[in-house]
């Protein structure tokens, strides 16, 4: 009897085992969609790979939305509601946006244990006291550096205004046509407003009120412009830039990256969006094979001080609180951001990282040197898009001597 009983609960137990593990197989992965602008993104795959080592049934997925403003609050409404979508804080200030803004999580909560303070403290947006958005690169303005170049010809890297005009006259000394280069062709990430922007800002971050007429449009407000744009004049006047050869350049991305690469050109004009392409367009450059050279990026140096470091996400994620799998979102969303794994994704997107361990063998080094007083920071300051457009075009007309540096100050806040 007892071999019969024996007998009989080792068949159940295989009986259970089988069936627990037929149950396991059927099991469904769980996925979670990621929806943004760009193209594609490598970077972000990888890390997918690193949370499946600790989540291996966690399916991971990133599409590109075509149109993605226009778009993004008809797909948070359909079917497939996406888990994560990228954000910005133009949508706070755009009702269009409001039904975007409404899916959005407060990453803020203490539950979900997402360390925020990992992030430097100028690149988070709280609206009504919540976090919406999280930053996962920054983005900046400056320059590409030539740093062979340079050592080349013996000339120091400029860190002053002063030593930005020396070093210019002294490439124009050694045969070198335009020192400066950069997108000039339409107001559009020009490097006319990489330029003015900075010194703008500059002139407002300590002038609350100052700000509140600029965000208004208030054409008071363009005498705090007025020094940015002295100094895109200064350059073209004194021939630190040549606009004839900046205007060859097609668009304020791959031909700007690839201008650059040919050489000879010791300083590029361009934003930290366009860096993040130089690494897979270095092969694409027969002359950059043939003859590699290092390079960097710098602040612009166009104060007797320095350059400023302009402090602004890049690209932010939000996480849709209406969506399928939350609770496995909200893992992913703790396990990305942390320095080690969003320093890691700046690396190899070449994006400025928006941690405050800031690593100093980055392509971005540079940045590293600027002090905290010389670090502005537009979300903080509550910049909005009217006035930066403002700036642009202003900056744009004047670089193309379509208006002088007076009408422009007189027209803020009409400027189109």
């Amino acid at each position: 009897m007892k071999k019969i009983i024996c007998l009989f609960t080792f068949i159940l137990l295989i009986f259970f085992v089988s069936c627990n593990s037929k149950s396991s197989s059927k099991k469904e992965k769980i996925t979670i969609n990621i929806v943004g602008s760009y193209d594609n993104f490598e970077a972000l795959e990888a890390e997918f790979d690193r949370f499946n080592e600790i989540y291996p049934d966690v399916i991971l997925q990133y599409t590109k939305i075509d149109d993605y403003d226009n778009t993004i609050a008809t797909v948070l409404e359909g079917k497939s509601k996406p888990n994560i979508f990228f954000s910005s804080t133009k949508m706070f200030e755009n009702e269009e946006y409001d039904t975007v803004v409404s899916h959005m999580e407060d990453l803020s909560n203490s539950s979900l244990k997402i360390d925020l303070n990992c992030i430097r403290d100028g690149l988070i947006n709280h609206y009504s006291d919540k976090v919406l958005m999280v930053p996962v690169f920054s983005r900046t303005y400056g320059m590409l550096i030539n740093d062979d170049l340079f050592k080349k010809e013996n000339i120091n890297i400029p860190t002053t205004l002063a030593e930005l005009k020396d070093a210019c006259n002294s490439f124009i000394d050694k045969g070198y046509i335009s020192p400066m280069m950069g997108y000039t062709k339409d107001s559009s990430s020009s490097l006319m407003n990489t330029i003015a922007y900075p010194l703008f800002l500059a002139n407002l971050k300590d002038n609350p009120q100052a700000i509140t007429l600029a965000n208004n449009l208030d054409p008071s407000a363009g005498e705090y412009m007025r020094s940015a744009l002295n100094n895109v004049k200064m350059l073209f006047d004194d021939g630190l830039v040549d606009l004839t050869e900046c205007d060859k350049i097609k668009d304020n991305y791959g031909s700007v990256i690839l201008r650059f690469f040919e050489g000879d050109v010791p300083m590029m004009i361009c934003q930290g969006d366009t860096v993040s392409g130089t690494k897979k367009r270095e092969s694409q450059s027969k002359t950059f094979v043939n003859s590699p050279f290092n390079y960097s990026f710098s602040p612009i140096p166009l104060t007797d001080e320095g350059g400023y470091f302009i402090d602004s996400p890049s690209i932010e994620f939000s996480v849709n609180k209406d969506c399928d799998n939350l609770d496995m979102t909200n893992k992913f969303m703790k396990f990305l951001i942390t320095s080690k794994e969003l320093n890691e994704m700046a690396s190899i997107k070449r994006l400025y990282t928006p941690t405050k361990e800031i690593p100093s063998n980055s392509l971005y080094q540079y940045f590293n040197n600027v002090p905290g007083s010389r670090t502005i920071s537009p979300e903080l300051l509550g910049i909005k898009d009217s006035l930066a457009t403002q700036t642009r075009i202003a900056a744009y007309r004047v670089g193309k001597g379509e208006m002088t540096v007076d009408e422009a100050v007189n027209k803020y806040g009409s400027l189109k």
